[in-house]
């Protein structure tokens, strides 16, 4: 008899880029910014499919946000544990429309 069968997964991967999963947890926190921890809790608990994955998914977040110019450090947290992220100004209105077409920021 082989092993037993893997539950289904509880949800789908989302239909969603990484840019707009990360800019909608950014959009979401009220001071607009969030450290990489809490991008990825927030990651995990939106979309419970990441939950159970292995931790790949995480190494797409960081290289994200390091080379979309979309996204920009905010200062480094309190307890000098990694840096906020936000959302460059000229970036800002089309994400909150929810247009994360993928364009170089105008600077």
């Amino acid at each position: 008899p082989g092993a037993p069968r893997a539950p289904p997964e509880p949800a789908d991967k989302p239909a969603q880029s990484y840019i707009a999963l990360i800019s909608t947890a950014i959009l979401s926190s009220p001071e607009k910014k969030l450290l990489l921890s809490d991008i990825y809790q927030w990651i995990m608990d939106n979309y419970p499919y990441f939950k159970n994955k292995e931790k790949s998914w995480r190494n797409s977040v960081r290289h994200n946000l390091s080379l979309n110019e979309c996204f920009v450090k905010a200062g480094r947290s309190d307890n000098g544990k990694g840096h906020f992220w936000a959302i460059h100004p000229a970036n800002l209105e089309d994400f909150a429309k929810g247009d994360y077409h993928r364009r170089r920021a105008r600077r």
